[in-house]
């Protein structure tokens, strides 16, 4: 079996070196080897996004990953957010709290992906808000392509909303 080595930033914290097999999942490294459960594997195929990740781009800003197509190696060197590294000290980040008020979940399969994608949206909004008309397309833009099998999708988009509109940051006139 052929293996690379890999090193990384997750939730903060340098990872590795570790000899990983070639082909590895970075959804399995995360389960298997860094004990990080809250990263789903769910459709397989790229299409459901409950396995995406937040990957810390070097220069500022942020994009999100799906780490159930692509392999662990693709990832060395990078920073990457999971779902468990938001919550600070046991306190829930604004995202969290805003699907726990809302009940935001049912089976809560989706729910991590659903956090990150929501996550690296209101950072982006911090920086760029956007006019109180546009966030419904905003919403929709983020989460669009999240897959609920349970049908939450409107108490997502609720908690969402309500955060955006609460806060007089990421939101601008008109």
């Amino acid at each position: 079996m052929t293996t690379t080595k890999l090193e990384m930033i997750v939730n903060g914290r340098q990872v590795g070196p570790h000899e990983v097999p070639e082909g590895l999942a970075m959804v399995d490294y995360l389960n298997d080897w860094l004990g990080l459960t809250g990263t789903k594997f769910g459709c397989g195929i790229g299409i459901c996004h409950a396995c995406v990740v937040i990957v810390d781009e070097p220069g500022g800003g942020s994009r999100t990953e799906r780490t159930c197509i692509n392999g662990a190696a693709g990832f060395a060197g990078m920073k990457v957010r999971t779902v468990e590294g938001h919550a600070d000290g046991g306190t829930l980040s604004a995202v969290q709290q805003a699907f726990v008020d809302h009940f935001a979940f049912q089976c809560g399969y989706c729910t991590p992906g659903f956090v990150n994608e929501a996550t690296r949206l209101v950072e982006e909004l911090a920086s760029a808000p956007v006019a109180k008309s546009a966030v419904e397309a905003k919403l929709a833009e983020a989460l669009g392509e999240h897959i609920c099998r349970c049908s939450g999708y409107i108490r997502y988009y609720e908690a969402m909303r309500a955060l955006i509109l609460a806060d007089p940051r990421l939101t601008k006139a008109g």
